[in-house]
């Protein structure tokens, strides 16, 4: 939450930044982790935004995306963060009365028979749920007064095998349809849509389709461009479709060695490089042996090029029915005109057997335990002795589980596991039998529930040690029950998360769908999961009456120890695994060259030829022309301003932003970092995990955990990192950031001020913890995100910004934590020391800021605790002001893991080229990344993805690409952008568009929260309100001029520029090999 004030609207996926992500789905049964006190240990903040996420301790589920989902890499509404906001609040409680509904009469006019209508109380909402009575279609239509509109069209998608059918066709039938016949109106609707929210997602039984927008032109263009896309798809008839998105052979010349190509071929070997990743997929597979979760819906690399183009086709005809589907409307627009659009549609269709077949079969229970061994790759010549992983799995439920079982085991869950505190994963990780948590403790959005729980980072000997632990603590935990602090610490977290109803950048909508989808997919009633406020009361009433032992222990004896469907998945490190799989697919692919004929190559060498030349020549006008878009008349001309007072209190400045937050208080608390010494800087990320997971002199850190989660509504610390246009010197502070019910401010600020003072850096154990739980993210996030991590680093060789952000959360990190963990054995006091020199160079009023957010009178009665809170620091630091002037060398880096795609980056800073900021470069950038980038190096190239972003705060233009099989094709790509631009003819509709999608990453989406933070993070980096008018007034009247001229600019980039490749031996030294010692190669891993 903390990085999503400053992002587009961090769902959109309008940018192409890219990570594994659980979007707020989940039913109110089902609780987020360390909601209570998220330390972000490890999410480093920089105004560019590529911070090291906190990873959820849970295991994601198994689902893959049409665009690789945000995370905090590069991507390109980090240009926007200083210019953006607009701000939405929940409003008060609307009478049922307030919303238009449809009448029975004109449902039944337009085919359609109302089924039921309710008014929900908990998302303010009228829902009609409706049946098209031609095909059976199922449709819920919400109204409330959210701007932030959402569609959404689901069909249940089952596979029978691992080629991966569901995934491929995700991505192919938005790549052209019968009203919309170019090669991808999606990426189109990238370019010149207003939306908030545009992709696609693969769940292991379903497909889901959403879209978001608060503007109603744009949201109906979206939903037009999306029904016709899964009704009527081109890929149905074009075989090269299915070829780009799933896989094809390869071959340039009958001479070279064929290869396999293909979007998902490529992104899902990605998936399969990551060790979580493999273990999640067989777990999985192994609790599900006879039912369709079996198998992989995303694919298995292994598999994919056993998918026949008939089978594609036959799955579409099937599933993609209007009797398969349903399909969700949610927000402010007229529910009458949402019917009449989908009649349009549905009418074309009769009934279909689909609902009969698409049925999710149910796993029967095992009567005894099953035990699976699994290798994962490694890299070469890496220490292997504590890096095996062990997951303990359970099949809860034969059958549906009834709502109060299902929320009381949610609640089970986050009293278990959902904070540093929860003693299943307090014990676990206290053991030192293991580096980091793995499994997601209940997942329940699948159609039977399971539990997960286990250790990576685990000797080969500690294996069973790790399976009794886990079994004696949920023993104890049934025997003796939960501590009542504990109980009424998660009751707080969850109610004050339930009705905070804060999701982020995700629209609230598509949050309520996912969640109601978990259960109407099934055939359940689809508003359950809406409707969270008597069973909550229900269950704290048992709570209160019968006492949680009563309530819980049960649940753990029946569920889980007495229940004998439990899968133990146990994974070992193989160095040789990596090139083992490429040396069988090389096998495979000689094979099919073998038994060809001269004239069968000749082919195929045409075919190959064939495809990129279609991938590579733009669509014709007239079929650009049949995408809707709106002119800009549709676009205000004004930014949209934040209220923003600023004041004193005790000598501090307080930033004030007067908005409706529904009675929730949010704050940040900045403190300068300018007075740390450079050789620290990699300790901080522990030391703000410090601060919330140690205790002090008269609370132990559980006890501060349970105090935290029944006052507050979470506290985090962060370090956050940024240039300042114009000026040498870094903007680098460490944020406290916390949020309570207004009336517990008090409480808010007393626990700030004792995490901040009163925290003793005293426990070597827990802080070894904190290292081991650091270095396994980092190596997680090496393989998964490592865009992100080259990224960084070319950051660090460019500007003292970058530097510092690398030191606490790159690769640089990463060797320092490897380092550090023998150092907590051998030198802890002067780690203590260290850490409480940081203490004393950060807290004083001295460079401190104050940032509130919340309606007026509640900012008022805050102002006395603050001043509170203010009067304990020291008035000055206690050490001086230091500077940071260091840069990693302007080196090309290949850092080499094992891995079967690679992440590849060029970047340099054209402010040295003598490049001045205008609004249009923002313009320029995304228009590189939707065309150039996206053909070359996605399309063409087979990467999940390629983009590029401008810092405009340091300078620095980026390249980035994203699960690629190429290395040195993707570098000349980039060098050839330059040329790109002095090249490109542009019309007067291209040029608009292009422009209304960059004033969409502008004006993106934002909750009361996030506007308040953008409002400081402006004001931290001296961007005012008329700097925000003039940028906005240049991106309005960006012309083809302004693209031939940033092509000099963006020269640097081929000619000054820095690569770094986070990528696999065998690329690495084939590089080496055609380019002579073009990286200075570091092994990882």
């Amino acid at each position: 939450m903390e990085r999503a004030a400053l992002l587009r609207s961090s769902l959109s996926c309008t940018n192409r930044a890219f990570f594994s992500f659980r979007p707020p789905s989940i039913p109110f049964f089902r609780f987020s982790r360390s909601s209570s006190s998220s330390s972000s240990s490890s999410a480093l903040r920089t105004h560019r935004h590529r911070p090291i996420l906190r990873p959820s301790s849970g295991r994601p589920l198994r689902r893959t995306s049409l665009l690789p989902l945000p995370a905090a890499s590069t991507h390109f509404a980090t240009r926007f963060s200083s210019l953006s906001t607009r701000a939405v609040a929940t409003p008060l409680t609307p009478s049922p009365s307030e919303f238009s509904g449809v009448s029975d009469e004109v449902a039944e006019r337009l085919g359609f028979e109302k089924v039921s209508e309710e008014f929900i109380g908990e998302c303010k909402s009228k829902a009609l749920l409706f049946k098209h009575k031609k095909t059976g279609a199922q449709v819920i239509s919400v109204s409330n007064d959210d701007e932030n509109k959402v569609f959404g069209i689901v069909f249940r998608t089952p596979p029978n095998d691992s080629t991966g059918i569901p995934h491929i066709l995700e991505h192919s039938v938005l790549c052209g349809s019968r009203k919309y016949p170019l090669k991808e109106p999606f990426v189109e609707l990238l370019k010149g849509s207003l939306n908030t929210f545009l992709n696609a997602f693969t769940y292991p039984d379903r497909t889901c389709y959403p879209v978001a927008s608060t503007n109603s032109k744009d949201f109906y263009n979206l939903v037009d461009v999306y029904l016709d896309a899964v009704f009527f798809p081109k890929c149905v008839e074009d075989f090269q479709t299915f070829q780009q998105e799933g896989w094809h052979y390869e071959l340039n010349d009958p001479s070279e060695d064929i290869s396999y190509k293909g979007v998902v071929f490529n992104e899902m070997k990605g998936v399969y490089s990551q060790p979580d990743n493999i273990l999640g997929r067989i777990a999985q597979q192994a609790l599900f042996p006879d039912n369709t979760y079996g198998v992989d819906s995303g694919g298995d690399p292994k598999v994919i090029p056993k998918l026949t183009y008939e089978e594609f086709k036959e799955f579409h005809r099937k599933y993609y029915h209007p009797s398969n589907a349903r399909i969700w409307f949610y927000g402010d627009d007229d529910p009458t005109e949402r019917l009449r659009i989908l009649s349009e549609y549905l009418d074309m269709f009769d009934g279909s057997s689909a609902p009969n077949e698409s049925r999710v079969q149910t796993q029967k229970l095992f009567s005894e335990p099953v035990r699976i061994s699994e290798t994962y790759p490694a890299g070469e010549g890496g220490d292997l002795k504590k890096k095996d992983m062990v997951c303990i799995n359970w099949l809860l439920s034969e059958k549906p589980l009834d709502l109060e079982t299902e929320l009381a085991l949610g609640f089970l869950d986050h009293l278990m596991l959902g904070t540093p505190a929860s003693p299943l994963r307090k014990i676990l990780l206290e053991s030192g039998l293991g580096e980091a948590i793995i499994g997601g403790g209940v997942e329940d959005e699948l159609l039977q529930p399971q539990f997960s729980i286990g250790l990576k980072g685990v000797s080969q000997d500690d294996i069973q040690k790790v399976e009794e632990l886990v079994m004696s603590t949920l023993k104890k935990l049934a025997d003796e029950g939960f501590d009542t602090a504990a109980v009424e610490a998660s009751m707080n977290t969850i109610e004050f998360s339930l009705r905070e109803n804060n999701t982020g950048s995700f629209p609230r909508g598509l949050s309520l769908m996912l969640r109601s989808m978990g259960k109407w997919i099934y055939d359940m009633d689809p508003f359950q999961p809406l409707k969270y406020e008597k069973p909550l009361l229900a269950l704290k009433a048992r709570l209160e009456q019968e006492g949680s032992k009563a309530v819980f222990s049960p649940l753990i004896e029946k569920f889980i120890l007495n229940n004998p469907h439990r899968v133990v998945v146990e994974m070992q490190p193989d160095p040789e695994k990596a090139s083992r799989d490429e040396a069988a697919e090389k096998e495979i692919l000689e094979k099919v060259k073998a038994g060809m004929t001269e004239e069968d190559l000749a082919e195929l060498a045409r075919a190959t030829q064939e495809l990129k030349l279609k991938q590579e020549t733009p669509d014709p006008p007239e079929a650009l022309r049949s995408v809707p878009s709106l002119s800009l008349r549709d676009i205000p001309k004004e930014p949209i301003l934040v209220p923003t007072e600023v004041g004193d209190i005790s000598g501090v400045k307080v930033l004030q932003h007067d908005l409706f937050t529904n009675d929730v208080l949010y704050t940040e608390v900045v403190f300068n970092m300018s007075s740390l010494k450079q050789e620290l800087l990699p300790l901080v990320p522990l030391f703000c995990q410090s601060l919330l997971e140690m205790g002090t002199k008269d609370l132990s850190f559980v006890q501060l955990n349970q105090l935290i989660g029944r006052k507050t509504g979470g506290i985090s610390v962060y370090p956050l990192t940024s240039s300042v246009r114009g000026k040498e010197d870094a903007c680098s502070h460490i944020i406290v950031r916390g949020k309570a019910m207004a009336g517990r401010a008090d409480d808010l600020f007393h626990l700030i001020n004792c995490i901040l003072q009163e925290v003793q850096f005293t426990d070597q154990q827990r802080f070894k913890q904190f290292v081991s739980q650091s270095k396994a993210r980092m190596e997680n996030r090496l393989r998964g995100s490592g865009h992100g991590i080259a990224a960084a680093r070319m950051d660090a060789k460019l500007n003292v910004a970058g530097w510092i952000s690398e030191q606490m959360g790159g690769f640089s990190y990463l060797e320092f934590l490897q380092a550090l963990e023998e150092k907590v054995d051998n030198d802890w006091e002067r780690i203590s020391s260290s850490l409480e020199e940081i203490r004393k160079s950060l807290l004083s009023r001295e460079g401190c800021l104050i940032n509130m957010t919340a309606e007026g009178k509640n900012l008022t009665n805050s102002q006395k605790f603050v001043g509170k809170f203010l009067d304990l620091l020291p008035r000055k630091s206690s050490l001086a002001a230091t500077t940071w002037n260091a840069r990693l060398p302007s080196t090309n880096e290949a850092i080499v893991i094992p891995t079967q795609v690679n992440y590849v980056g060029k970047a340099a800073n054209i402010y040295d080229t003598g490049y001045q900021l205008n609004g249009s470069a923002y313009v320029i950038s995304k228009y590189i990344s939707n065309t150039w980038l996206w053909d070359r190096v996605r399309v063409s190239g087979g990467a999940y993805g390629g983009f590029c972003d401008f810092d405009s705060h340091s300078g620095v233009f980026s390249f980035l690409s994203y699960r690629d099989p190429n290395l040195l094709k993707t570098l000349d790509i980039y060098d050839g952008t330059g040329e790109f631009l002095r090249q490109l003819d542009m019309d007067e509709e291209t040029l608009t568009k292009s422009i209304i999608g960059t004033i969409g990453d502008v004006d993106s989406y934002q909750l009361p929260d996030a506007k308040g933070y953008s409002s400081l993070m402006r004001y931290l980096l001296g961007v005012s309100d008329e700097e925000r008018k003039m940028r906005r007034e240049e991106i309005l009247s960006t012309s083809l001029k302004d693209f031939k001229e940033f092509s000099n600019a963006i020269d640097a980039v081929k000619d000054k520029g820095v690569a770094v490749a986070v990528a696999s031996p065998d690329d690495v030294d084939a590089a080496q090999k055609e380019r002579s010692n073009l990286f200075e190669v570091k092994k990882a891993l």
